[in-house]
């Protein structure tokens, strides 16, 4: 995924996957893709453990900074 030079990828770590075992672990870090509507609705949008963006409860999640060199091995490992 690229972003704008002055944009960098967001990230979250799940507290909560009910519902969701086999698609989010607890305490994982995801890239989150930004989604205003999604957003609005009380939602998240993260690249789960199948490789693919879907939507989640937003509350499932805490978005945090990550160092540049994190940032740089979760990127390169998706």
């Amino acid at each position: 995924m690229k972003h704008p030079e002055n944009m960098r990828p967001l990230f979250a770590v799940c507290i909560n996957n009910a519902d969701y075992p086999a698609a989010l672990e607890r305490h994982k870090i995801y890239q989150v893709l930004p989604d205003e509507e999604a957003t609005r609705d009380g939602d998240i949008r993260v690249i789960d453990e199948s490789g693919e963006d879907y939507l989640y409860p937003a509350s499932f999640f805490v978005v945090i900074e990550v160092p540049q060199e994190v940032e740089r091995a979760i990127l390169h490992a998706s």
